[in-house]
């Protein structure tokens, strides 16, 4: 009987290597080349709404980090109950302020429900699709999963952190970008709104986990600061997918939606259970999600 061989595994190692970077390499193009066509094609109030949109979730998250200067200790519990009332706005932001307009925008170009509905499904799923590439391929670290993703053993803890944040935040900066594609403040300023309230507390957490790896206060909020920065980043990111085609719009909101559903499914709601506070952060995300409903009735 003829024996097995096995590949070499440096052979396999360096063409590992090479498909994550090509893979990464290319998925990055593709988001650069959606905020470069937003800075371009589109027009100077959409663009400048979405920039403020973007500004607004950055200065939320700046504000969270400060935060975290000041409150040097907080108690795992309330910690949980925060980031379950963030992951409630989430969702319900996904729900009223990207399902359904999409739906409603998608009605309006083919119109039948059917078809309008399945249009942003078609969203949703490239939404998730994104997320899970992103996880797969983005080196990352997570509190109490610990490392993910290829090379991992290569790249310093902090910046492990600081990209599983870049992944957290990247959703919402394109969430806020697609919402003001259309120019419907109906839209925008309600998701808007609940995006930058629910950033205070992940802005806080994510400073506090920080300061966990052992780096400094100061430190530890200057990154979490700096991680806000990918908001603005993704506004332009989801203006620019919005207005690539026709059918983008609808297409767009449900990918905003799809992402951020898959975040808060993915890393949210399990870092809020970890500690053995569900029913609290449970409490937090229904809070989170009334408030939210009741900001789009009052705002949209």
């Amino acid at each position: 009987m003829a024996e097995s061989v096995s590949p070499d595994r440096g052979t396999v190692h360096y063409w590992s290597g090479v498909s994550f970077w090509l893979t990464l390499t290319v998925v990055a193009a593709l988001l650069l080349a959606s905020g470069y066509s937003a800075l371009t094609g589109a027009s100077g109030d959409h663009l400048r709404l979405a920039m403020l949109g973007g500004t607004g979730g950055f200065a939320a998250t700046a504000l969270g980090a400060v935060f975290a200067l000041v409150l040097r200790n907080i108690a795992a519990r309330t910690q949980d109950i925060m980031l379950g009332f963030a992951a409630g706005m989430m969702l319900a932001a996904s729900s009223f302020s990207l399902i359904l307009p999409g739906i409603d925008a998608a009605q309006a170009l083919v119109t039948n429900k059917v078809l309008a509905a399945g249009i942003v499904v078609i969203g949703l799923g490239l939404g998730v699709a994104l997320m899970i590439g992103l996880d797969r391929f983005v080196p990352h670290e997570h509190q109490d999963l610990g490392r993910k993703g290829p090379e991992v053993q290569r790249i310093n803890r902090i910046w492990l952190f600081v990209l599983a944040i870049t992944l957290h935040n990247l959703p919402e900066g394109m969430a806020i970008g697609v919402s003001f594609a259309d120019g419907d403040m109906k839209v925008g300023l309600p998701l808007t709104t609940a995006i930058a309230i629910q950033d205070i507390p992940e802005g806080l957490a994510v400073a506090l986990a920080l300061r966990v790896t052992g780096i400094s206060a100061w430190k530890a909020a200057l990154i979490a600061v700096g991680s806000g920065l990918m908001e603005p980043l993704g506004a332009l990111i989801g203006l620019g997918v919005s207005m690539s085609f026709a059918l983008g719009y609808p297409i767009a909101l449900g990918l905003a939606a799809g992402a951020m559903i898959f975040v808060v499914s993915h890393e949210v709601i399990p870092e809020t259970h970890r500690n053995g506070h569900e029913t609290p952060a449970t409490l937090g995300l229904m809070l989170g999600f009334a408030v939210m409903m009741f900001l789009d009735t009052a705002l949209g």
